[in-house]
This record gives structure tokens, sequence and C-alpha cells, in this order.
């Protein structure tokens, strides 16, 4: 297949590109600072001669977004909004330019869509979608995303959870604060931690591009969400550190301002299951957090 990743230089783009390109696939990233000769160049918001490469492809992968680990300052606000938009729009437009358009479009989107919840499992049928910055951010963007239909074009929005890999995200951090001493609860504890392990991810995408009835709005996380004092007691365990300091709320609320970041990517419950991948017979390497962990440490 010819595979186009737009923006696919950050941790889950080139876990795609190293996974595809291992399996014998053409890969091709879109990214501002081309470096290597399968990177063209584009600027996520005006189309360009990267239209080109387009024509003719199996699959584009959109991974484009301003990272949410930062400050919510009304300037970031803007940039994460626009930068998500802005990339889906202009792809668009290169799509309906396309003679022989891709078969299949994935677009990101994010767990983080469904509202606060400790008991409600929330799968892509029942979920509950809520209103504040974030979930707002990840209704335009699937707006966006889904407002053109385009005749054999397949589209499916990626609400995907925490990915969990040695080599960048979230993980290589937890894996410090915990060999620091500080790996105890965050806040409460009992708020779930939705995740999916990176090999898991990259094997649900090509699941995904290869079923053919499988389109709109798919949950990608590994099927059982544990609490967040279960998830860091396990990980304190596979890392053999006896203790964690637990953090209560003010203390990240302060921690967070000297971070730059925002307690919410700790304290929001996320309690997202994968009814979609379930029933399509997808099977995880890594369904438990323990064997994540087992693997990654």
């Amino acid at each position: 297949m010819k595979i186009i990743i737009a923006a696919g230089t950050g941790f889950l783009g080139k876990n795609l590109e190293k996974y595809f390109t291992e399996k014998g696939n053409e890969v091709y990233i879109l990214t501002r600072n081309p470096k290597r000769k399968n990177e063209i160049h584009w600027d996520a918001k005006t189309l360009g001669e990267w239209k080109n490469w387009v024509e003719n492809s199996d699959v584009v992968i959109n991974l484009t977004g301003k990272s949410v680990d930062c400050r919510y300052t009304e300037k970031n606000k803007k940039e994460i909004y626009s930068s998500r938009i802005d990339s889906t729009k202009v792809l668009q437009q290169a799509v309906d330019q396309c003679v022989n358009k891709p078969k299949v479009w994935l677009n990101a989107s994010s767990a983080t869509i469904y509202t606060h919840s400790e008991t409600q499992l929330n799968t892509e049928e029942t979920g509950i979608i809520g209103d504040d910055f974030s979930m707002n951010i990840c209704k335009s963007w699937e707006k966006e995303f889904f407002t053109i239909k385009n005749e054999n074009v397949r589209k499916v929005a990626l609400r995907t959870s925490i990915v969990l890999g040695s080599n960048g995200g979230a993980f290589p951090k937890l894996k410090l604060i915990t060999k620091l001493g500080l790996g105890g609860k965050q806040g409460k504890g009992n708020q779930n931690v939705s995740w999916i392990h990176i090999d898991d991810f990259c094997k649900a995408v090509e699941h995904i591009i290869d079923n053919e009835n499988m389109s709109g709005v798919i949950n990608v996380t590994a099927p059982k969400p544990l609490s967040n004092e279960q998830f860091m007691k396990k990980l304190r365990t596979e890392m053999k550190i006896p203790f964690g300091l637990n953090a209560p709320v003010w203390q990240l609320e302060i921690a967070s301002v000297f971070l730059q970041t925002e307690t919410e990517l700790l304290l929001k419950s996320r309690n997202v299951y994968p009814d979609k991948l379930m029933k399509s017979s997808f099977e995880f390497s890594y369904p438990e957090v323990d064997s994540a962990f087992k693997n990654l440490i």
C-alpha cells in the first residue's frame, strides 16, 4: 500500500511508519521540516505540491494537532483548535482534487471526547459526550472531518486513549516519576485510566484499514480500563519500586503550573471500551495492563 501520514514525525507517527514499512508498504510523511527522502513539506493549512502525493494513495492517516500537554492559555487554546481544524480542512481539499482518491482516511480524535466517568463505560454507541474545552475541540474536529462525504473514501475517526510506549508519549514520564518515588495515586485515584499499548495501536490501525465495513468513530483503547490508583500500583510493582507518594489535587495544581500542563490530563476519568474493535474480532496482544507494563519494562 501507499500510505500518507500527515504529521508523522511524532511518537505515534514514527511507530506507525516503522510498523507499516516493515510490512513492505510505502510510507510518506507530511511534515513542516522534511529531513528524509520519504518526507514531504506541508504547512498543515494550505494546499501545495504535497497534494500530488495524496493522489493514488491507498491510505491517509492524519495525526496533526498541537499537543494538549500545555497550559490552556487563550493562545494555546486557539492553536489546539486551529491546528486540528485547518489540517483536516486542507486534507479534504486535497482529497477532493484527487482523480484517484485514497480508499481510507483515518483522522486522529481522542477518547477525551467522553465526559468524566467513574462508572459509565463509554462505547461508541452509548458513550456520553460532554461540554468543556477538550470535549468541544474533539466534537468540532470530528464534525469538520465528517462534513464532506466522498464516494469510495471510507472515513474513520480514531478516538484514541493514552498510548503506552517506551519511545515517546506519556509512559517515559510516568516511569520517571515512579522511579523518583512519586508514583502514588494522583488526586483521589478513583479516576479511570483508558490506555493501549503502542503495538496494539499500530495493529488496530492496520485492522481498521483491512476491514472495509469499519467506518465512523472507533474507540482505539484496550478493553480493560482501571483506576489511577491501580494503574500506578501495577507500574510500581513491575518497576520494583516499593512506595510511591500520593499527590493530592492541590499539589498537582501547583506542579502543573511549573510543568506547563493542565491537571485534567491526570484527573479526568476516561472509562472507554473498544466495542467496535471487539465485535470485529480484533485480538489485543496486551489486553491487560500487567502484560503491557511487563513488555515495556
